[in-house]
């Protein structure tokens, strides 16, 4: 089974909550899972190799909370080329934003731009139609966990 880092940008809590309803998900089907809150690069780079599952919500206008802004900085300007980090993105937002999971979707674009492999399709989570986001995210990590 693989090894999967769980790295949450969060503001009110909700998408550190979707990590740690997705983290005894995985654990059930046998796979390894360390939660990253406020993740750093080196945290990254242990799983370059390995699985990266990336849960964040949305801040201003499209932004990155405060806790993950540093590693997509990192990620972006330091690290090169990925082809061997398989990945995930859990987006939360707003639909009644303009930039809509705007650092979900940021964060995603830029790791296909460096060559990591997407596992599965990014999930957008709407505040407006999922007040709970883990009642839409804990199917989704379900099946993610099984394409791994």
């Amino acid at each position: 089974m693989a090894q999967i880092g769980i790295f949450v940008g969060t503001v009110y809590g909700n998408a550190l909550l979707v990590a740690e309803e997705a983290e005894p998900v995985l654990q059930a089907q046998g796979h390894e899972v360390k939660i990253f809150e406020d993740p750093r690069l080196s945290d990254w780079q242990q799983y370059s190799d390995k699985v990266a599952l990336v849960v964040t919500s949305t801040t201003g206008h499209g932004d990155f909370p405060d806790s993950i802004a540093g590693l997509y900085h990192d990620v972006k300007d330091k690290l090169g080329h990925q082809p061997q980090l398989r990945y995930g993105v859990i987006a939360l937002g707003d639909s009644s934003y303009e930039n809509f999971c705007g650092a979900g979707k940021t964060f995603d674009a830029q790791l296909q731009e460096q060559g990591a492999t997407r596992v599965g399709e990014l999930l957008l989570v709407d505040a407006m139609e999922s007040p709970e986001p883990e009642s839409v995210s804990t199917p989704w990590v379900e099946n993610w966990g099984k394409l791994l």
